[in-house]
């Protein structure tokens, strides 16, 4: 289990140490795909050790706790034939490739991670460890210029990873979750608290399909949901009542009355106070008296706060009409190695009764796969139009009557009959990705689809291939945000 390398040239003076005193919650996050590539690598079937090391982008964010996401962005395998040694115990691994990737990293504004496998299957670092990440990550600070180089994580010959933090300084600090996002949604965390007894009363009815391990899990998940009207509102009244942990409600408008009808928890009272969406729904978790915590954002999710508070939840629901915000939180998830489940719901009416067509379809989106865009939901010259009401609505309305663009279609109607039908197959394709109980691998579905002018409800395999944002996995935290000038203010 050790790792000796191997004295790194001196690269600079570390930073000084940021001062807060806030309770540290760190999350280390890959791909299925990164996931498979070290697995393959680290276990080549000849029963020792191997190492692979690892650029990751990350972001910071402190409010009532302070958060550290690490986001797998670059793989390198460590060749098994370039290493010193390899025991069943050990790996003795050279580091000549570290000061070009740290170079790399240090202009990035990534860190380090340093990743091996324990074929014997023990699942804790040893001394040996301990003595060779020191040496390894305390040089690695000179060259990065940070308190905080990077982690060292260990794998089990069942996938498992752990991870810690070690600092500039040598110390080590557990990291609480690793999270694999691929069509399973793998999530590994350090401690898991006992439940309470009103806790496993709450929940009783959810365990008893899919276990206390799942529903546990429900509890210490962060949700982000955009959109906290016609589809959201629906995904939100179950999200908090199978007892997730906290929700993250994105959603810049008041409540008016015509919206009554389809927004869950709202009255007429609200319209008339003009009261925000995500104020609404945030009361009416707390007025259940149920453990869920909220944090309420009444800003559009161009704001840069938005794209945070986004970025550090675990999963995100997208419940919104316009393209380009579909399009920026297909970016957030896959800069932030996030699951992203997408609802749309169409209804065609001649506005006199008379029905075309009830249908919609949810997506489930990982990092690396194809955009919303590509699955055609949407077309470039769709979301040339948007942002262009979004930043010019006087030249959008003129180029719109001019025949140049095509025009953002506004007061979609909406039931909230089928637009709760979405939400709650949205849900449980969640719950499918956490505790695999379809008989369809969760591989097999990338997309599903009803009409209820048809009577069908179908489920689909995309083809499999990088999206256009793969370059992006895991770069996390940029300049601009998102390499968007719109979110550089």
């Amino acid at each position: 289990m050790k790792s000796p390398v191997g004295d790194l040239p001196a690269a600079g003076a570390a930073a000084g140490s940021e001062s807060h005193q806030e309770e540290s919650v760190t999350t280390l996050r890959l791909t299925a795909g990164q996931h498979t590539l070290l697995h393959r690598h680290l276990f080549p079937g000849d029963e020792l050790e191997a190492v692979a090391v690892a650029l990751c982008g990350q972001s910071k964010l402190y409010g009532s706790g302070a958060r550290w996401v690490v986001c797998v962005h670059k793989v390198v395998p460590i060749p098994h034939t370039a290493c010193f040694d390899r025991r069943p115990d050990l790996v003795h691994w050279p580091t000549d490739l570290l000061p070009d990737l740290l170079a790399e990293a240090r202009q990035k504004g990534q860190v380090l991670l340093k990743i091996h496998s324990h074929p014997v299957g023990v699942t804790r670092f040893s001394g040996p460890d301990d003595v060779a990440d020191r040496e390894l990550f305390m040089s690695a600070a000179g060259w990065l210029d940070t308190e905080q180089p990077g982690l060292s994580a260990i794998m089990t010959p069942g996938g498992r990873v752990l991870a810690r933090a070690v600092s500039a300084h040598g110390g080590f600090q557990n990291v609480d979750r690793v999270m694999v996002t691929g069509p399973d949604i793998t999530i590994w965390d350090r401690a898991v608290p006992s439940a309470t007894r009103s806790t496993d009363d709450r929940n009783r009815r959810t365990a008893q399909v899919f276990g206390q391990a799942t529903t546990r899990l429900l509890s210490r998940l962060r949700v982000g949901v955009v959109g906290a009207s016609g589809t959201g509102s629906p995904v939100v009244e179950q999200l908090y009542r199978l007892g997730v942990g906290e929700l993250v409600l994105v959603d810049p408008d008041i409540v008016e009355e015509k919206n009554i009808g389809r927004i869950y928890n709202s009255s007429l009272s609200d319209a008339a106070e003009g009261r925000s969406k995500v104020d609404v729904l945030k009361a009416a978790v707390l007025r259940s008296g149920l453990s869920t915590r909220v944090t309420a954002l009444p800003l559009d999710i161009f704001d840069p706060r938005v794209v945070l508070e986004l970025a550090h939840s675990d999963i995100l629901f997208g419940c919104m009409d316009s393209v380009d915000g579909r399009e920026l939180l297909n970016r957030v998830a896959t800069f932030y190695s996030l699951p992203l489940i997408d609802l749309g719901v169409r209804i065609d009416a001649d506005g006199r009764g008379g029905v075309d067509q009830i249908a919609g379809q949810i997506h489930y989106l990982v990092p690396a796969g194809p955009t919303l865009m590509e699955r055609r939901l949407y077309t470039a010259l769709d979301l040339q139009s948007a942002a262009l009401k979004r930043d010019n609505p006087d030249m959008y309305e003129e180029q719109r009557e001019e025949g140049y663009l095509k025009g953002v279609r506004e007061d979609r109607p909406a039931v909230i009959s089928v637009n709760t039908l979405a939400a709650a197959l949205a849900v449980n394709d969640l719950l499918a990705r956490l505790h695999a109980y379809r008989d369809d691998d969760n591989g097999d579905v990338d997309v599903v689809r009803f009409s209820l002018t048809q009577g069908r409800m179908l489920s689909e395999r995309l083809q499999d291939q990088p999206g256009a944002f793969s370059r992006h996995v895991g770069r996390a935290d940029v300049r601009p945000l998102l390499d968007m000038p719109a979110l550089s203010r």
